[in-house]
Formats: structure tokens, C-alpha cells, sequence
């Protein structure tokens, strides 16, 4: 069977990621989305979760059997030792479902969309990296605007995460997103021609 050629889409916070993701799926494309899985790995009866309630307890759900983020991070926050627990819990069965979504497949390539490609070594499930970059100052005001919170917690947030230089370094094709949505939309498009012919190879 034929591997998928797989497009990996990064950027910092507010730079655009689902934006540009939406306009591939719009274009036809399947998107895999780290952060929906991360969701999803975490529902009710997972096994992820099963976990979680035996190691943290169980006021880590409500009522309806549903993680209290909150708690959790709670939790794990200042504990190295437990944000490695649950990182080796939560890392591979996302990789997991990851690469299974990638393989069913049925679309010309597929962009798998993570926040963390670079930080956490995804780029290597991916043919192609794509970086959507934006101007420092761009993204903390279009975050603190979309998220209504402080510039600090921006820019701390900012600070763990790979530097646009890390970035930019494995980056095979970049969008600087720095105009409207008919920009970015365009651009879209015409690395969707690009990647159909690289695919097709």
C-alpha cells in the first residue's frame, strides 16, 4: 500500500495554523489535527484516561466523566515528575492515532497540523514541513485579543514553545501571515497545486 504523503503545518500561537488548515480541508484535503486528538485520546472510557483517574484520582473528572483540564494541569504543573508520567501516557497514544488517521487516508496527501511538530520530533513523520509565521508583535496582540488575557501569558506561552528560528530551519515552505484571509487563502492554493505534483511523485 501506498504511504501518504504527509504535510506537516506548525506555527507558533495565533499564527494562523487553523486558518490554513481550514482552507485545506476546504481545498478537499484530509487534516489531522493534533489537538482534536489530544482531546479525543482524553474522552470518557479512553484508556488514556482510565489512567489518569488511577494515578491522580477522581477528581480529575466530573460528573459527567468528562477530565477536568483544569485539575490536571493543576496537577502537573511544577511536578516534573508527573508531567513526565503523563507525556509518556499521552505522547504515544496520540502518535498513535495520529499515524492511524494518517494511513486511512484516502485524500491526495494530508496535513497533519501540531502546534509542538518541532519540539516534539513529529517533523519526522512528515514529507514536508510547512511553517505558518508571523511577525512577534503580530502574534501576542492577535492572541491576547482572541484569547482576552494578558501579554505576559502570551509571551511565557511563546517562550516554550520552538523559537520562529527553530522553526523556520525545518521549515520546507512558510506563509508569513501577516495580511487577511484572502492572502492566506491564495497562498494556500498555490502550495496545494505544489504538493498534489509532489505527491504525485
Amino acid at each position: 500500500m501506498k504511504k501518504p504523503f504527509v504535510v506537516g503545518l506548525t506555527g507558533g500561537i495565533a499564527s494562523g495554523k487553523t486558518a490554513a488548515s481550514d482552507t485545506f480541508a476546504k481545498l478537499g484535503i484530509d487534516v489531522v489535527d493534533a489537538d482534536i486528538i489530544a482531546r479525543e485520546v482524553v474522552a470518557p472510557e479512553q484508556p488514556a484516561l482510565v489512567s489518569i483517574i488511577e494515578h491522580f484520582g477522581q477528581d480529575m473528572v466530573d460528573q459527567n466523566g468528562q477530565l477536568i483540564r483544569a485539575a490536571l494541569r493543576a496537577k502537573v504543573f511544577n511536578h516534573p515528575d508527573e508531567q513526565t508520567w503523563l507525556n509518556n501516557l499521552l505522547h504515544p497514544a496520540i502518535r498513535l492515532r495520529m499515524q492511524t488517521k494518517i494511513e486511512a487516508s484516502q485524500t491526495p496527501y494530508v496535513v497533519l497540523v501540531v502546534p509542538l511538530l518541532v519540539e516534539n520530533g513529529l517533523n519526522k513523520l512528515c514529507n514536508r514541513v510547512l511553517v505558518i509565521d508571523v511577525p512577534e508583535a503580530l502574534q501576542v496582540s492577535r492572541a491576547v485579543k482572541r484569547d482576552q488575557c494578558s501579554e505576559d501569558l502570551i509571551k511565557n506561552i511563546m517562550k516554550a514553545q520552538a523559537d520562529r528560528q527553530q522553526r523556520l530551519e525545518l521549515a520546507d515552505d512558510v506563509i508569513v501571515n501577516d495580511k487577511d484571509q484572502e492572502f492566506l487563502s491564495r497562498k494556500v492554493a498555490q502550495l496545494h497545486k505544489n504538493y498534489l505534483t509532489l505527491a504525485a511523485k
